[in-house]
């Protein structure tokens, strides 16, 4: 038995044509899906980047690592100080370490410990590789180090191989030769001219009038890239550049099926395929970024086909709400190993074994390199509550009803106090209950005392209220300079 997670970065779950997009985006991991199952309510505990994939191979909330920002003291996992002992704990606890325990061996390919020096998450394995370029590198460079490592291992058994491809994640950089492959299809119908309008008058770091932050630039050097978007012509070329960056990654998982298949190991092969979150593309007024603890940033899809254990499920989709540290959880689970205590995961692998649909009742979602924020899911609904916005323009809380309103388009906390309190009650019960476990402060009060999150505050952002100046946004400058982070309630 042998065992593949590759993890897409920046790949949001409904622009898969498995999920439902209208576009074919995604047709080999649409067969993939086919054969084995995919879960609709999955969701990174912790966004973007490092804190997501910290918790995930931690198994842990970011609230008891300490990691849920890029930069600070909160980029790092906490120092465990004098009662370290010969062997650190974070290394016994990690999901590599726990994997190798469990009489596996296990690999990784990635650039992403280098790029944000956190190589606690390659912690207890026995083999990695840094393919170079620093989350830079397209798909055609990262497979052929992972066709060489699956030619090099094919014979070898209770093997757990990950990797990462990067196609989705800014600057959308496909390759020209690559064509257009989503030319002559239409966009998501929901942002339209007045859309457009709208948010032209708002602003974020990453927004409409410079979806890829770089205000102090007149024009882009790559050239799939959209400068500014003032019309629906211009969202077309903009999301086309996205959903093109989805296509190329799924063809390399295209490749890495048929190599093997060639190497005659796909059928014992398992194949998880996920994401470390998602990617704003117009939600919150947010562009190609991923600044959020809602449901665009956080929920990321996963796709297993794991032969002997979804053969006869093939094609089942499971809508229980489970966070990517249970992921974690379910793979020690399989793999016949054990969950370290400290850990805050849950396993679903009864979910796999026997296709009962397994679950929890709410999450609680967070954010703290582009803002500070965290958001309950339940039911139908996100209770989105900020403490620090990262210069956008959010109120404390925001309320939508995702089957309704799924791009966020209508705030309905002041029609529905009551909901408000649920979800209030919701996250304020889960931080207290995760304060008291660890017994650490919270560390998203620590970013906020640090002057904010890394990526958007007003250290790290010296020109951006002068660029709203410029752009006839006076009024969201001078609230800026005056309150920074502070959320709007006007």
């Amino acid at each position: 038995m042998r065992v593949i997670y590759i993890d897409i970065d920046s790949m949001r779950t409904d622009h898969l044509s498995c999920y439902g997009y209208h576009r074919k985006t995604s047709p080999n991991l649409d067969a993939l899906a086919a054969q084995g199952v995919r879960f609709t309510n999955y969701y990174a505990t912790d966004t973007p980047c490092l804190p997501s994939r910290t918790a995930l191979f931690t198994g842990r909330f970011g609230i008891h690592t300490g990691v849920v920002n890029h930069g600070g003291t909160q980029a790092d996992i906490r120092v465990e100080g004098p009662g370290r002992g010969f062997r650190s704990k974070s290394t016994d606890w990690a999901l590599a370490e726990r994997l190798r325990q469990a009489g596996w061996y296990t690999a990784s390919i990635s650039p992403f410990p280098h790029r944000h020096s956190a190589y606690h998450v390659w912690e207890g394995f026995h083999e990695t590789f840094d393919s170079g370029s620093n989350g830079h590198e397209r798909a055609e460079v990262v497979y052929p180090y992972v066709e060489r490592w699956l030619e090099n291992n094919a014979k070898r058994d209770k093997w757990f191989l990950h990797f990462n491809y990067w196609d989705p994640h800014t600057p959308y950089d496909t390759p020209l030769e690559y064509g257009e492959p989503f030319k002559d299809d239409p966009p998501p119908a929901w942002v339209t001219q007045s859309v457009i309008d709208k948010q032209r008058q708002s602003y974020s770091p990453h927004d409409i009038q410079r979806p890829h932050s770089n205000y102090k630039a007149d024009k882009l050097p790559w050239p799939r890239g959209v400068h500014e978007i003032k019309t629906p012509a211009d969202f077309k070329k903009w999301i086309d550049g996205y959903d093109t960056g989805i296509h190329y990654a799924d063809h390399y998982v295209g490749k890495v099926v048929q190599k093997l298949k060639d190497l005659g190991i796909y059928e014992d092969t398992a194949i998880i395929v996920s994401s470390d979150h998602g990617e704003n593309h117009g939600e919150l007024e947010v562009w190609g970024d991923h600044q959020t603890a809602d449901q665009i940033t956080n929920n990321v899809p996963l796709i297993v086909k794991w032969p002997g254990l979804t053969d006869d499920k093939a094609g089942r989709v499971f809508k229980g709400k489970h966070y990517n540290i249970d992921l974690a959880s379910t793979l020690v689970d399989l793999f016949g190993g054990t969950q370290p205590e400290c850990w805050d995961g849950q396993s679903f692998a009864e979910t796999l074994r026997s296709g009962k649909e397994t679950g929890r009742e709410s999450l609680v979602l967070s954010q703290g390199a582009w803002s500070c924020q965290r958001s309950a899911r339940w039911d139908d609904w996100i209770l989105i509550r900020t403490y620090h916005t990262g210069h956008k323009n959010f109120p404390s809380l925001m309320l939508f009803n995702l089957k309704d309103d799924p791009h966020e388009q209508h705030n309905l906390a002041s029609k529905r106090p009551d909901l408000v309190n649920h979800g209030l009650r919701i996250i304020d019960g889960w931080v207290a209950e995760q304060l008291k476990k660890s017994g650490q402060p919270d560390p998203l009060h620590q970013v906020i005392a640090e002057g904010g999150p890394l990526h958007a505050n007003a250290k790290n952002l010296p020109g951006f209220a002068a660029f709203l100046r410029e752009t006839g946004r006076e009024a969201h400058a001078a609230w800026l300079e005056k309150y920074d982070g502070a959320p709007r309630e006007a």
